[in-house]
């Protein structure tokens, strides 16, 4: 499979042209050139900065992009595919990540079109959110490939998801359709970042995993639930139920056929899976949801760089050369 698979460095773009992908997360920003195929050319990553100052956060951006400008690939970008944390306002070009601070009504579609062009990239950009792109590059080719509806989604520090209906990627107007992770499964829960209560984010995030196991991380959470620990069985058993009550609201409010698992805490495997089927029996009761499909992510690590691409190629026409 070609995604994430690393290229040599030459720009092999065939006529194509390359895309610069960008991944915006809470933990990470990182971009790429991106080849047809979904080849990585090059990459670039730098932690998100814990800052209040959107200055700062955008800075990092910046020195990713810089540093894939200074490749020999980078005179065959044609164009750019954003995806970011969400919220996101696609209309508007802005972001409000729950777990970047920083940025709220932030105009990152604006930002890094400048720094496109300070690279001397003219070319035009998309933003989606991280479950939108997470789902155009399943679609394209990974677990959703070949399905025509589909749910995607995106368990880490904070849970995404995207849409594919009739085929097609469903972004929705402003770009947030789908995003699972703020569906209220518990009416009396705790009030989330969003404004709401009781989120799917708030109780099956890797953040949220942790803190019910009472350990550092998520990734600390599953050594924990492999050894037998209760407290973080409990907590996984926890999230699966979550998510299970997010999925089979979707499913039945515009019927699905797979349900796609990807993104960190999805690492854990069945820690996560088995608990999320095992209680979607019992959520997905109509007879049109009952036999959902739930598949962990075929992509691994680079899923929201080709993820970026896979949206860029979806909603930016093919161009023969830079914008003016």
């Amino acid at each position: 499979m070609p995604a994430g698979r690393r290229g040599a460095g030459d720009s092999g773009s065939e006529g194509a042209g390359l895309t610069v992908a960008v991944d915006i997360g809470g933990t990470k920003i990182a971009g790429a050139l991106v080849r047809s195929d979904g080849t990585l050319v090059a990459d670039s990553r730098r932690p998100t900065p814990r800052s209040t100052d959107p200055d700062t956060v955008m800075a990092a951006l910046d020195e990713v992009v810089d540093e894939l400008a200074g490749t020999p690939a980078w005179s065959e970008v044609r164009r750019c595919g954003i995806g970011s944390a969400g919220p996101v306002d696609a209309a508007h070009g802005t972001v409000s990540p729950v777990n970047i601070p920083a940025w709220r009504g932030f105009p990152v579609h604006a930002r890094v079109r400048d720094a496109l062009a300070r690279n001397g990239a003219h070319v035009p950009a998309v933003l989606v959110g991280d479950g939108v792109a997470m789902t155009a590059a399943e679609h394209r080719l990974g677990a959703a490939r070949g399905h025509r509806n589909a749910l995607c989604m995106v368990v880490s520090t904070g849970v995404g998801g995207g849409l594919v209906l009739d085929g097609r990627l469903h972004t929705g107007p402003t770009g947030n359709a789908g995003h699972i992770g703020h569906i209220s499964v518990d009416l009396d829960g705790e009030k989330c970042p969003c404004g709401s209560r009781g989120c799917v984010e708030g109780l099956a995030s890797g953040t949220a995993i942790a803190r019910h196991a009472r350990v550092a991380d998520a990734q600390a959470a599953a050594e924990a639930a492999r050894a037998g620990d209760a407290d973080a069985l409990a907590a996984f058993d926890r999230a699966g139920r979550a998510l299970a009550a997010g999925i089979a609201a979707t499913a039945t409010l515009v019927e699905i056929d797979i349900v796609v698992i990807g993104g960190g805490v999805a690492a854990a495997g069945e820690l996560l899976l088995t608990p999320l089927r095992r209680h979607l029996e019992t959520y997905a009761a109509l007879d049109f949801v009952r036999h959902l499909r739930v598949a962990p992510a075929a992509l691994g690590t680079d899923a929201g760089l080709v993820g970026a691409w896979a949206a860029a190629e979806r909603l930016i026409p093919l161009t023969t050369g830079p914008t003016a």
